[in-house]
């Protein structure tokens, strides 16, 4: 028995995992896991850079994050970076900064890599459910990428295309310096637009309409499941395999997209602070994603 500490770093938030890993039987006993918004990816779309009150906030939850793994005493540690990491110019300011804190240098890893990390997470324990039928659609929608990767046991075919939550609200929903609440129509149809266009772009080189079983990740895909569900809170045990009816996705999306943010928060406590303002766009892409496949649910 080994146990391990995993860092997941992305456009909008940083996760840590610290667990006692079991190679021989292939098994993990959680130990302690964390979720913190930091919003890396904070303009990254337009200025091509980490901005500096991003880094220092991804900063603090990595010092926050390596008291807890100090204190668990993890014997390895493993830190991935994604979208807002390979898309940055002064990425290299990250690096170090990681490594100042946690004594290790971040994998900055590729939309390839990504998805293919995504496929075996999430499939991992699907594996002789006899009530979900292959190939699979694992969709990963993040805050600056979205992951579309078709396969069975294992990855078929795999595209990271530039659409994630954080960058679709930057790009289309902020005006002066603030999110449009709600947003516009003219900002939907644009918004829209990009994102199916995205699916074009992903559907050249991956099988979407072959698939039979679509499976979510991430944020954008947990809240709805929460909303579904009209849990009182947020609750990662009820959500993980809960599985919803791409009606039911459509209803929640365009109810999000039509709610202002503190109507949203205030009539569904389930839906985490912090992280209202990516609503519409996190909204539009499972909207979109819904369509790609023959499932009925996810």
């Amino acid at each position: 028995m080994t146990r391990v500490a995993a860092v997941d770093c992305g456009t909008n938030s940083i996760r840590l995992l610290v667990a006692d890993a079991h190679p021989e039987a292939g098994e993990l006993v959680e130990l302690d896991r964390r979720m913190t918004i930091v919003r890396l990816g904070q303009g990254v779309d337009r200025t091509g850079r980490l901005a500096p009150e991003a880094l220092e906030r991804t900063f603090a939850a990595c010092r926050e994050y390596a008291a807890a793994i100090e204190e668990h005493g993890a014997e390895r540690l493993r830190f991935v970076a994604t979208s807002a990491s390979r898309d940055a110019e002064n990425r290299d300011e990250f690096v170090r900064g990681v490594l100042d804190i946690l004594g290790v240098e971040p994998e900055v890893i590729s939309g390839d890599q990504e998805a293919e990390f995504s496929f075996t997470g999430a499939t991992r324990e699907l594996t002789g459910r006899d009530d979900l039928t292959k190939p699979y659609l694992v969709v990963d929608i993040g805050g600056g990428s979205t992951e579309f990767v078709v396969g069975n046991d294992q990855v078929r075919a795999a595209r990271s295309v530039d659409v994630g939550c954080v960058r679709m609200t930057e790009r289309h929903l902020v005006v002066d310096g603030s999110v449009t609440d709600p947003p516009t129509e003219r900002q939907i149809a644009a918004m829209r637009a990009d994102i199916e266009a995205a699916l074009d772009l992903a559907e050249r080189t991956v099988p979407l309409r072959e698939a039979h079983t679509l499976v979510g990740l991430a944020g954008s895909v947990t809240t709805i499941s929460a909303i579904a569900q009209e849990l009182p809170a947020y609750d990662s045990r009820a959500i993980h395999h809960s599985r919803v009816s791409r009606e039911r996705v459509r209803e929640i999306t365009e109810w999000l997209l039509r709610s202002t943010h503190a109507s949203a928060r205030r009539s569904r406590r389930c839906i985490r602070a912090g992280s209202t303002s990516s609503a519409p766009a996190r909204s539009s892409c499972c909207r979109s994603w819904t369509g790609s496949a023959r499932g009925r649910s996810w």
